[in-house]
């Protein structure tokens, strides 16, 4: 076996090659002081007059905390409980449930408490940013890991965690890279915001166009240049020329394959399960796809065909009513999901929007609620009540608004996601001193 060759400058240590000028340190060693939260079920102190929050685990995220939703405490319970009270500059980690994942406490949390949580004592020796990133980072994340324990419910002791190893830098290096990972996390923050923010923008022009509350204004207007106004229907006011139809008036054909299980293969064209659809935005991932026919099955096994471009695919058990609209061919369904071709004279992408709505979601849950075996069948689809412009034109002017937004949003969820990654490397690279962040610039 041939020895691994060190790089000039490095030096073998527990937790792989690392600078020479590094030290290796115990987490006992770089904290004056671990310790866990209040042990005690915390809602015993919970008070409707209480003004300081009281962290739990569920409110952690790695480098974030999220406590708009803490419960309080007065503080004169939390003057009794000074063990697990919280300093600007501390840092916590979430034991139970998700062990590992570690924030440090900002100034707004200074003098707030907590429960459970292992919490690392801040110290000039150290910067608080720089050990949070590396706790989060796979150097401290797979320490997490070899002493976890719990099936249900994963967790880790504390006297374990005290001897955690790491890699360490000067002070100067780590608040250097610490600096440089707070940068990215800004980007990814500010991403997060963006989307958020053209989400709820996308949720609003959706309740507005696809109820006719708001006309695009090339539809707005009688011949005779007069303003269209509207009538009452099942479903509430809606425009004068719109109309409620039953979702059945839409449908032209359905491909439905249950009761039957084809033969699989190791490959070939790819079978779409509940998991290609359930949260994967308006197209089918078909990625997601686990298993495979071959070409012979595909031709001639499935007595309904297969879904075509402009089908609404329709998940039937599990996450029944979930939907995605086919844009591309060559693959098949399997019993849990059907495919709903619709009519020349409907616009399938308006459809598809209005299955992702509220009055679409509620009819599902109608159909759902109370059933010993909760599953989506289409006579149930058939009934459900849709409303639509009785222009396709205007039924495509509507969609392409939406799918333009679409668009948007996935090209700044795939930024948002190629930043994390970015992310994910500069701490592999920077805590591990890789690359190296030395008077501002990088030595590798």
């Amino acid at each position: 076996m041939r020895e691994e060759k060190i790089p000039q400058g490095y030096k073998k240590t527990e937790v792989g090659v690392i600078p020479d000028d590094w030290d290796m340190k115990r987490l006992k060693e770089i904290s004056p002081s671990q310790s866990v939260g209040l042990v005690i079920n915390p809602s015993s102190y919970y008070s409707n007059l209480g003004t300081v929050p009281m962290l739990v685990g569920s409110q952690i995220f790695e480098n974030k905390i999220k406590w708009a939703t803490a419960n309080k405490i007065t503080v004169d319970s939390n003057s009794r409980l000074p063990a697990s009270r919280l300093n600007q500059g501390d840092l916590v980690t979430v034991r139970v449930g998700d062990p590992g994942v570690t924030a440090v406490i900002p100034s707004e949390l200074d003098q707030s408490n907590c429960a459970s949580m292992m919490i690392i004592r801040q110290s000039k020796a150290f910067d608080s940013y720089w050990l949070c990133f590396l706790m989060n980072s796979r150097v401290g994340r797979s320490q997490i890991e070899s002493v976890q324990y719990g099936t249900a419910q994963k967790q880790f002791n504390i006297v374990d965690a005290v001897d955690f190893l790491f890699p360490f830098p000067s002070k100067k290096e780590q608040t250097a890279i610490a600096t440089a990972l707070s940068d990215v996390d800004a980007l990814i923050c500010e991403l997060e915001k963006i989307i958020s923010k053209k989400q709820a923008i996308k949720t609003a022009t959706m309740q507005q166009l696809l109820t006719g509350k708001t006309r695009l204004p090339q539809f707005a207007l009688r011949e005779d240049g007069t303003r269209k106004g509207s009538k009452q229907s099942g479903l509430g006011e809606i425009p004068e020329d719109w109309e409620v139809v039953n979702f059945g008036q839409c449908i032209k054909y359905v491909v439905d394959n249950r009761g039957k299980t084809p033969p699989l293969e190791i490959d070939g064209f790819p079978m779409l399960e509940v998991n290609a659809v359930f949260k994967q935005g308006k197209s089918p991932n078909i990625q997601k796809a686990t298993k495979f026919v071959s070409n012979v099955t595909y031709e001639n096994w499935f007595r309904d065909g297969h879904p075509q471009r402009g089908d609404i695919l329709v998940v039937t058990v599990g996450s029944a009513g979930e939907t995605s609209l086919v844009e591309e061919e060559g693959y098949c369904i399997a019993q849990n999901l059907i495919s709903l071709r619709l009519h020349s004279s409907i616009d399938s992408d308006f459809v598809y929007y209005l299955t992702v709505c509220a009055p679409f979601k509620k009819q599902v849950e109608a159909v759902l609620m109370g059933a010993v075996q909760p599953s989506l069948k289409v006579p149930h689809l058939k009934k459900f009540s849709i409303l639509l412009p009785a222009s396709k034109h205007e039924q495509t002017a509507i969609a392409t608004i939406l799918s333009d937004m679409d668009e948007e949003l996935q090209a700044l969820e795939q930024r948002l996601g190629k930043t994390r990654q970015i992310k994910q490397g500069m701490m592999q690279e920077l805590l591990t001193g890789k690359t190296r962040l030395l008077q501002g610039t990088v030595n590798t």
